[in-house]
């Protein structure tokens, strides 16, 4: 998941905004507790919103769910939609990014579970490996407060780059004290490093977008998140006090199923990879 503070555009996100603030106000569902009451879920398209149309489509009925998938490309509307009411649930970030949100956004959601992981990968249309950047290449990374620390991770533990002690998941280019390559450090909404991929050296992007933009993190990747230990899995997540929503839970059920972990498997093929 990228965890972008950004919206794409003003205006194409007002405009999402808008839509699913109008389809939240035009139904009861949103808000509801009625075990009977369509669930409207916000996610991102890949892989989130692909999970949940399986779901939809092959489980929710048998188990007694509606769903209503709605589908954003920005990584706030799903939060201020949840907050305010106009969504019910939604499944596109990480618990790190959650936290962030909420303490500078005021708003008091929680992680219903974890589903998947999305590996973080480096990028590159210029070398094959880590080890054949240039001195003074230019590499990109996401310019939020819990990626961008994701990202200089990934390099730290493979070696490019060392941290400063303790820096954490909270690390910026600042809290670098080995730099052997001399890197420059370019830092982006999530969103545009697939896109500004062949005018850099290398770009350290979240696997969502990676998938959305034809890379695959398993194969494509020069580096590549380890699953084991990984804080990184994204979430099911709801406004505090729905997490008990018989609705919610069914949901959560289905999200960590035998047959969800298989679809997943099957059809990502090791780029994204089934909350252990």
């Amino acid at each position: 998941m990228r965890n972008v503070l950004k919206f794409t555009s003003i205006l194409a996100t007002a405009g999402i905004a808008l839509s699913v603030a109008a389809c939240g106000s035009g139904s009861s569902s949103s808000g509801s507790s009625d075990p009977n009451a369509t669930l409207t879920v916000i996610a991102s398209p890949t892989p989130h919103a692909e999970i949940l149309n399986y779901v939809k489509d092959n489980l929710a009925a048998k188990a007694g769910l509606k769903l209503d998938v709605k589908v954003v490309t920005d990584y706030v509307t799903p939060n201020t939609a949840v907050q305010d009411g106009s969504a019910d649930a939604n499944y596109f970030q990480h618990v790190p990014y959650l936290e962030d949100f909420n303490k500078k956004h005021g708003t008091d959601i929680v992680s219903v579970g974890a589903v998947h992981l999305e590996p973080l990968g480096l990028y590159s249309k210029k070398v094959k490996a880590a080890t054949e950047l240039a001195d003074g290449a230019t590499v990109g990374i996401p310019n939020d407060a819990t990626n961008e620390g994701r990202a200089l991770k990934l390099l730290a533990d493979n070696n490019v780059i060392t941290l400063k002690d303790g820096a954490g998941t909270a690390a910026t280019p600042a809290d670098v004290t080995g730099n052997p390559k001399h890197l420059k450090w370019k830092e982006l909404d999530a969103a545009q490093l697939p896109r500004s991929l062949a005018d850099l050296d290398a770009a350290v992007i979240n696997g969502n977008y990676a998938l959305d933009s034809g890379l695959k993190p398993a194969t494509d990747a020069i580096l590549l998140e380890k699953a084991t230990g990984n804080p990184y899995a994204n979430i099911l997540a709801v406004k505090k006090g729905k997490e008990s929503d018989p609705r919610v839970k069914k949901l959560a059920e289905l999200l960590n199923s035998e047959d969800v972990k298989k679809f997943i498997n099957d059809k990502y093929q090791g780029s994204v990879i089934p909350a252990l």
